[in-house]
């Protein structure tokens, strides 16, 4: 009795190891909201956590396209929705209206390059920290 009480108890605690990853894996995403307008990204620079999975969200307020171009960083990352990736996969393109999400998981610390491709110019520029 004593035996199949501690295999149960054994069994148990195996199949929580294994639920373990799965639970990581369906974490929620953190939420992170990026406003773009004639010409600035607001916010202009964001801090990231390496490992963790984001969900970017962007909104183009402006009166005019706008790129949310990082190449650099993109391509450090895994992007669960890369189809939302424009010219090469360096850049998000949103039209005037417009709203995008892209689920993506930072992998290397650092700081990379934020712009917009058709605005840096005219100082459309920013920031992505890796930590």
């Amino acid at each position: 009795m004593r035996q199949t009480r501690a295999l149960g108890r054994i069994g148990c605690l195996f199949g929580l190891l294994l639920a373990a990853p799965l639970a990581q894996s369906a974490s929620k995403p953190v939420e992170v909201d990026v406003v773009m307008v004639d010409y600035s990204f607001e916010p202009d620079h964001l801090t990231l956590r390496q490992g963790v999975l984001y969900q970017l969200h962007l909104e183009n307020h402006g009166n005019e396209t706008h790129e949310f171009t990082a190449p650099v960083f993109f391509a450090t990352a895994t992007i669960d929705n890369s189809n939302v990736l424009d010219n090469k996969g360096s850049e998000i393109t949103l039209q005037p209206g417009e709203k995008k999400d892209v689920f993506l998981t930072p992998h290397k610390p650092g700081r990379y390059d934020l712009r917009c491709a058709d605005h840096d110019w005219y100082g459309m520029v920013g920031g992505i920290t890796v930590k």
